[in-house]
């Protein structure tokens, strides 16, 4: 029984360390362009391995009795059993909600996403630890140290702790803990406005934004935004930025800065959903409704979708006129009553509220009417063409 206990618990250590570095890889925004054709991929397979952990749980309950018997008397591996069962209890709910997040309260999956985190940066160190000082080239090490009573301290495993892992995760790990706590824990004296926000856009005239954006009636900066791009944030002046509709009209448009802030736009509230699990509630934006800018080109009759095209030359997606209509679907110019940070994929961005955030694309520059389904950057690489929220 020990062995199969013994085995059971290798495969464990093996998928959670899969578990690790996938997720590990999927949170980190700089990667999403380089890992794009293997992201959907990636995510499957952390879900479903995930999910595999499942087993395992049942399997160590299976063996719960014997195995608490083996170590009744030694504190330390109790409170070693009861960590990692909790570690695995707490990711498999929070991994369960965030996987069917679409058809579970808001408020739930918010509270998940934090959850599996946290648990994701304490358990690392911890689990790292614990499989180092178990593994047999260290249990050797320290014994021939010990018989030869050669500074026993230093591969102890509360020195090894001490002096080791600690040291290495600080100098790997540390920087990027500080930042996700800092955006976790902020009450909102510094928020993402001040920390991380730039906007490199150097264009003129300022819109003067609605007497209904400021103060802003929404949310907006108040909530904690992660910044994901698939490529380098462009940069946008007067001379470079115009705003073309064209493909399947009559009549072509196109505007220059000047001409488009003198559009006519209005003020909505509404919330900013991201198919990684975080969302930003009642966010303030100003800007032109869709299916009002569409109003400046009369569409051939073979038009049936809408193309999208960012300032990046690379990211593009699509909605159907249907879709185009809703009268949440905007062009926005503003958000909190303050020209769109380029972060945030400003000057002018499309927004979709009631679409996860992949829809809402980053500095457009371009629509152009197809007579057919356009699939943009993300669902050629697995995500959903239609992308609602819940």
């Amino acid at each position: 029984m020990w062995k199969r206990l013994k085995r059971l618990h290798h495969l464990n250590g093996y998928a959670t360390l899969f578990l690790f570095i996938s997720g590990i890889l999927l949170f980190i925004p700089s990667l999403r362009g380089p890992l794009a054709l293997y992201r959907v991929m990636l995510k499957d397979a952390h879900i479903w391995i995930g999910f595999a952990t499942v087993a395992f749980l049942l399997l160590y309950f299976r063996y719960f009795a014997f195995h608490y018997k083996v170590i009744k008397k030694q504190q330390g591996k109790k409170r070693n059993l009861a960590m990692v069962i909790g570690l695995i209890i707490g990711w498999i709910i929070s991994g369960t909600v965030l996987t069917f997040q679409r058809s579970l309260p808001e408020e739930i999956v918010q509270a998940s996403l934090i959850i599996h985190d946290v648990f994701t940066w304490i358990g690392l160190p911890v689990l790292l630890f614990h499989s180092v000082t178990r593994a047999s080239w260290f249990r050797k090490k320290s014994d021939q140290l010990q018989e030869k009573k050669k500074n026993l301290y230093a591969f102890s495993r509360r020195g090894f702790f001490k002096y080791g892992i600690v040291t290495l995760l600080a100098i790997i790990l540390g920087p990027s803990i500080y930042k996700w706590l800092k955006q976790v824990t902020d009450d909102g004296g510094s928020t993402l406005k001040s920390v991380t926000l730039k906007s490199t856009n150097e264009l003129s005239p300022m819109p003067i934004p609605a007497t209904q954006s400021t103060p802003p009636i929404g949310g907006g900066y108040e909530g904690k935004f992660r910044i994901y791009t698939v490529t380098e944030t462009p940069v946008f002046t007067n001379e470079n930025w115009n705003f073309t509709i064209d493909g399947l009209v009559d009549e072509p448009v196109s505007l220059s800065w000047e001409e488009f802030v003198k559009l006519k736009r209005t003020v909505q509230v509404s919330d900013f959903h991201c198919v990684t699990g975080w969302s930003v509630l009642h966010v303030t934006y100003e800007g032109i409704l869709l299916k009002d800018l569409m109003k400046k080109v009369k569409l051939k009759e073979n038009a049936s979708h809408l193309k999208f095209y960012s300032g990046d030359g690379v990211y593009t997606d699509s909605l159907s006129l249907e879709q185009a209509v809703l009268d949440d679907v905007m062009v926005a110019v503003l958000m909190d009553g303050e020209l769109i940070p380029s972060d945030f994929g400003g000057p002018v961005r499309l927004i979709v509220p009631k679409m996860y955030a992949y829809k809402s694309v980053k500095w457009l520059v371009r629509i152009e009417a197809i007579d057919q389904v356009h699939e943009g950057y993300w669902q050629v690489r697995g995500y959903d063409t239609d992308a609602w929220v819940g």
